[in-house]
């Protein structure tokens, strides 16, 4: 996956870590910025995905796209398709440039909306990463987890970067009977869950 990434693709990971890059030196409000994982972070969820038993992908809150052209890596290996999700107009036409101008459009399919509606419908999945607002974290959870196949990666961010704020969530996650789950330090902190 990571030998042969394409140019095209590399070409827009660099866009978007300069886009964020300038917004945060920039002191653009948070809600605007892209708020991306770390190329760490990308590689990893690229190498869970491909190890995934079959079934659905989705990711929730799309961005600009950059995870989603990590996570195309495994895609593109496994012949599988990303469903992602995103509410903000102006970050999903972004996305859909990012992946077009990549060439991955053909993995990845960007739904803009309310995820919380939205994923209410999807089932049989082996792969959901996270990275949304961080107070819908525990109801995407359970809105996730129930529709999960057994061996399936639910995968949050920002798990010690926003650890007091996702406390609880981590504790209720912890204690559920049909995952195993463990907490990363690596990038942002990484909730990671392989459902029973």
């Amino acid at each position: 996956m990571f030998w042969d990434m394409s140019d095209r693709i590399k070409k827009q990971m660099d866009d978007l870590e300069a886009i964020d890059s300038r917004d945060r030196q920039d002191g653009t409000p948070k809600a605007k910025r892209l708020r991306q994982v770390v190329p760490e972070t990308g590689k990893f969820l690229a190498l869970a995905a491909a190890s995934t038993p079959p079934g659905q992908w989705i990711e929730i809150g799309t961005g600009g796209g950059y995870s989603g052209l990590w996570i195309s890596l495994a895609c593109r290996l496994r012949q599988q398709k990303l469903i992602t999700f995103e509410i903000s107009p102006e970050k999903v036409r972004l996305a859909e440039e990012t992946f077009n101008a990549a060439g991955v459009k053909d993995f990845v399919d960007v739904i803009q909306g309310d995820a919380h509606r939205l994923v209410k419908s999807y089932a049989e999945i082996s792969f959901c990463f996270l990275d949304a607002e961080k107070e819908g974290y525990l109801e995407f959870y359970e809105l996730v987890v129930p529709n999960m196949v057994p061996g399936g990666w639910f995968i949050a961010d920002n798990i010690t970067s926003h650890g007091d704020e996702l406390k609880s969530f981590v504790e209720i996650v912890m204690d559920d009977q049909r995952v195993d789950a463990l907490v990363l330090s690596h990038g942002k902190g990484l909730l990671l869950c392989r459902r029973l």
